[in-house]
């Protein structure tokens, strides 16, 4: 049966109080050829090549559509649609133009973030997929007291040891994972594996990005040499 903790909030609400969510536990990450394998068995009559093709073609048409400006809704399951944002990597070709002009290497801010790129992916998922998963789920509460952020009171090395401890238990580590795991906000979280993350020797780095992003094991890195 699944569970869940509850998960105080690092902000206050308007009137002073903390507000407490309740957060899913989850404990593996299916890749793709397990979601293949999956969608195998439940359907029976189509064989796992069949299935392949046919996500391999909705990635494509995703992947050639919504650039376009068109949302993807797939009946039952829900809608994707894009995020944009600036990219602050890639001067604007107004900037390259000024800098080859006048020889400056300032910039307006008028003009500094005229690139704009896909930042993620939104889901909204089909409300029936929701019911349908209510009328199936039911979640007990983990035997812990309601988890509260707090600034780390243990050295950057036990810090790396629990994350290294929730990796090798799920095979990877979410951002709320590691939040819960060291008793931290979401914000501090994110700063100190940001810090892990750009040291080798931690033993740990990244796989995805944005809401897909996950903490991972080095490759090459052999849990027995802790």
């Amino acid at each position: 049966m699944p569970n869940y903790v509850l998960q105080e909030m690092s902000e206050e609400m308007g009137n002073g109080q903390k507000k407490v969510y309740p957060r899913m536990q989850t404990y593996s990450l299916h890749d793709f050829n397990t979601v293949i394998r999956h969608m195998r068995e439940y359907s029976g009559s189509f064989s796992e090549g069949a299935i392949r093709g046919v996500m391999d073609a909705l990635v494509t048409t995703m992947k050639s559509w919504m650039p376009l400006g068109h949302n993807i809704k797939i009946d039952g399951l829900g809608v994707f649609s894009l995020t944009l944002g600036f990219d602050t990597a890639t001067p604007s070709e107004a900037t390259e133009a000024k800098k080859q002009k006048k020889g400056d290497a300032d910039d307006e801010p008028r003009t500094k973030y005229r690139h704009v790129c896909i930042k993620g992916i939104n889901f909204k998922p089909d409300p029936k997929l929701l019911e349908l998963m209510n009328q199936e789920a039911t979640f007990e509460r983990a035997e812990t007291d309601v988890v509260v952020p707090r600034k780390p009171n243990d050295s950057l090395e036990e810090r790396i040891r629990k994350a290294l401890a929730v990796i090798d238990r799920q095979g990877y580590m979410t951002l709320s994972d590691y939040a819960i795991a060291t008793s931290q906000s979401r914000t501090t979280a994110s700063k100190d594996l940001r810090h892990m993350t750009s040291d080798p020797t931690s033993g740990i780095t990244t796989r995805g990005s944005h809401s897909h992003k996950v903490w991972i094991r080095r490759a090459n890195d052999d849990k027995t040499s802790e």
